[in-house]
């Protein structure tokens, strides 16, 4: 078996395995889909940059900041580049997660739900939401308009197609 050299891959799995206490604690509330049914990865790669969480299917990044994060503009050309390819961005120092993880968890929740403001600038809670669509979504878009589905039937037939779910439900005349 081939393992993967990638070294954004082994740099983000380096990362999963020494994790802080806080990450450790917030991980075991999200990790299972156990927040909302809502799926989160751990140090999701984003161009050159890592992020904590990120719930891929919200485009949503969810950032702890220890101390080296409280000097001012540290993430600033972070925040830009992540905020440019259409993901919202939810910081927390890891103080709050290691006092109350249960009101971590309520606002990440709050901001999946679409509750929250577009930006909040207090010092327990900073978030941005993105006003760009993703790139994902744009490259989806442009997938699906150069190749149209086709017929998933076996048969090619008209009744096949529509088993497959290709063509809409019409009933045949008899």
């Amino acid at each position: 078996m081939r393992s993967n050299t990638n070294p954004t891959t082994l740099r983000a799995r380096e990362l999963r395995q020494t994790p802080n206490p806080a990450e450790q604690k917030l991980w075991a509330a999200l990790k299972g889909r156990q927040l909302g049914g809502h799926k989160f990865t751990r140090q999701f790669s984003i161009g050159p940059y890592f992020a904590d969480f990120a719930c891929r299917s919200a485009c949503l990044l969810v950032e702890l900041d220890g101390s080296q994060h409280l000097e001012p503009g540290f993430d600033d050309a972070r925040d830009v580049f992540v905020l440019a390819e259409g993901y919202s961005l939810l910081r927390f120092p890891s103080r709050s997660v290691l006092q109350n993880c249960d009101s971590v968890c309520e606002t990440i929740l709050a901001c999946l739900e679409g509750r929250l403001k577009p930006v909040i600038d207090s010092p327990d809670l900073k978030y941005r939401q993105s006003l760009v669509e993703p790139r994902k979504a744009m490259r989806r878009r442009l997938f699906v308009s150069k190749n149209p589905p086709r017929p998933r039937g076996r048969g090619g037939s008209r009744d096949s197609a529509r088993r497959g779910g290709c063509l809409p439900q019409t009933r045949m005349p008899d």
